[in-house]
């Protein structure tokens, strides 16, 4: 008879745990950051005035340079103005502009009268100006030649536009013709779908009015995209480059800066020449 053999079970040496190091990798780590956070607000309050100093300093010489921007811009307008003696000088705003004191709307550099206001009126094919009906009113109590512009939307349906722009402006005796202003280039269409909506805007509004709407565009779209294909129209030209010193020949209104101050009107805004004096604008407006 076989005796049963039994199998001892081996033994588990459990390996000592090890004590807990009182900085471990973790803690010394965070130990580390506080102790360089609160170096660091300790020099920033030392150092308080110092900063404050730098950080007033910082923004005194951004205020300078803006306001040396403005000098410079300020010198040129003048010096514009001073090259178009005669020639009827004017404005253009938008809801931009915010409300106006149209009562302290005289004159710019405190010696050019301001003559005419073109004011935007609908922007697209659903947009008013929040601020056009009251410009629309003010400037006719001012008794400044007026004009009404629509800035295009090129991806946007163009008789839409148009209606809107009829559905809004209600054109008198003595004021401007109607503005189509266009500046950028479409993204969802081609340039020929584009210029063929230009087209349907501007025949809608004319066989409406009774009369050729302008163009408004700068100058290098002018060049590059209008010139040739919608030569039948005067165009107003906006170009604001130093080297540019006096109107085109071939300009109805040039728009030679978007910096200038007047009385009246809460920050920049546009200011306009037209290419002939005070009774050759009238000439072209509404009879």
């Amino acid at each position: 008879m076989r005796r049963k053999t039994t199998r001892s079970k081996p033994i588990i040496r459990r390996k000592p745990r090890k004590k807990t190091a009182f900085f471990s990798g973790k803690l010394l780590r965070y130990s580390i950051i506080g102790f360089f956070v609160l170096l660091f607000l300790g020099v920033g309050y030392h150092y308080r005035d110092g900063f404050l100093y730098y950080l007033g300093f910082k923004s005194y010489k951004l205020r300078y340079e803006q306001a040396e921007a403005k000098r410079i811009s300020d010198v040129r307008n003048y010096q514009v103005l001073e090259n178009h003696k005669g020639k009827a000088i004017g404005l253009d705003v938008s809801e931009y502009q915010g409300e106006i004191d149209w009562t302290l709307v005289k004159n710019i550099e405190n010696n050019y009268p301001l003559e005419f206001v073109l004011i935007r009126a609908t922007a697209g094919n659903d947009r008013e100006d929040i601020q056009f009906r009251k410009n629309w009113l003010a400037a006719k109590k001012r008794k400044m030649i007026r004009g009404a512009y629509h800035y295009y939307r090129p991806n946007e349906n163009s008789l839409e536009q148009a209606r809107i722009f009829i559905k809004t402006v209600q054109l008198q005796k003595g004021d401007l013709p109607p503005v189509l202003d266009i500046e950028k280039l479409p993204k969802e269409q081609s340039l020929d779908s584009l210029k063929k909506g230009l087209k349907r805007w501007l025949k809608a509004v004319e066989a409406h009015y009774k009369v050729k709407p302008i163009i408004y565009t700068g100058e290098k779209y002018y060049d590059d995209f209008l010139k040739e294909d919608f030569s039948e129209y005067l165009f107003w030209i906006a170009n604001y480059n130093f080297y540019r010193e006096k109107i085109g020949e071939d300009w109805l209104f040039w728009q030679f800066t978007e910096k200038a101050s007047v009385s009246g009107i809460k920050g920049n805004v546009d200011v306009n020449i037209f290419n002939g004096d005070v009774e050759q604008l009238r000439f072209i407006t509404i009879e």
